[in-house]
């Protein structure tokens, strides 16, 4: 996905002995901007702080076995998940955190969530080596921030690998890394597709052929093959073009703190970086896809 901004990070980790588990900032003191998380057993919690804004309030803690729920709340609103890791199935909710009423996030809630989102990726520890309540919380946060308003917030998410989501771990590579230039040797994925209003919905139109994986990238976008000369941008609604850079197929916002390189993805990247803005209804499809892939899919490293 496309990249998001940068933040500030201050860490408090705290220690095993600990007491109380819990910490007091000292009296007059004026919390600092940026991320302040604490990772213990069993949960993961802490706020985020930009300047001008009120403090968002992250929270991811295991109920059972396997299962997490996890609470955000920005701007007004609370953003909830149920995360049942072990049989593929979450529930996710928002609302005004006043009155209960339904609502949506706005462009101004995403830009919030993205430099949250950021701020986790670059502070927990990537892939698998994060504990499970970490991980989900950085998935979920990831979510939110690129949620479309035209997608409704209530909903339930299921997912199963060779069902829900197909992996597509092998075409992220090319001269057997994940990361770094192709060298002229590429491997192909034919094809990232979404249907819209260009070319009659016709898939075949809207369709690139993509090098997945995060191998280069030009002023924060990527290149496209041109009368077979690399160029920098975005090709708008070309018949297969040749792409690569900037993590294309990977589950979430920017080159996040995990690998999930999946079907559905690659589809939701073809359509936002295919003429396209992030949030735009005519991808709304391809992100309801891809929503299990980035809540369940596995990493590819």
């Amino acid at each position: 996905m496309r990249k998001m901004l940068g933040a500030v990070v201050a860490v408090v980790m705290f220690a095993c002995g600990s007491p109380s588990g819990t910490s007091v900032e000292p009296e007059g003191a004026q919390p600092s901007e940026g991320l302040s998380l604490t990772v213990a057993q069993g949960t993961t919690h802490g706020t985020f702080r930009a300047e001008g804004q009120d403090a968002t309030t992250l929270s991811s803690r295991e109920v059972e076995p396997g299962v997490f729920r996890i609470e955000v709340s920005l701007n007004g609103l609370a953003l909830t998940a149920l995360v049942d890791a072990e049989n593929g199935v979450s529930t996710l909710d928002g609302f005004a955190a006043g009155n209960g009423q339904n609502t949506q996030l706005t462009d101004e809630d995403r830009k919030v969530l993205e430099a949250v989102s950021a701020a986790l990726n670059a502070e927990l520890p990537a892939g698998d080596a994060a504990t499970p309540e970490s991980k989900y919380l950085r998935r979920m946060v990831s979510l939110w921030a690129q949620h479309p308003s035209t997608v409704a917030m209530q909903r339930t998410v299921m997912g199963e690998q060779g069902r829900g989501y197909t992996m597509l771990c092998s075409y992220a590579k090319c001269n057997g890394s994940w990361t770094g230039s192709c060298g002229g040797s590429y491997n192909w994925y034919s094809y990232a597709k979404h249907d819209c209003n260009k070319g009659g919905f016709d898939l075949a139109i809207n369709q690139q052929i993509a090098q997945l994986g995060d191998h280069t990238s030009c002023s924060g976008d990527e290149f496209y093959l041109s009368a077979g000369v690399w160029k920098c941008g975005e090709p708008d609604h070309w018949s297969r073009p040749k792409v690569m850079g900037n993590c294309f197929g990977r589950c979430g916002g920017g080159c996040g703190g995990d690998t999930q390189y999946t079907l559905d993805a690659t589809n939701h990247d073809g359509c936002v970086r295919n003429g396209h803005m992030l949030a735009s209804g005519y991808c709304d499809d391809q992100f309801v896809s891809a929503t299990d892939d980035e809540m369940f899919a596995g990493n590819c490293y």
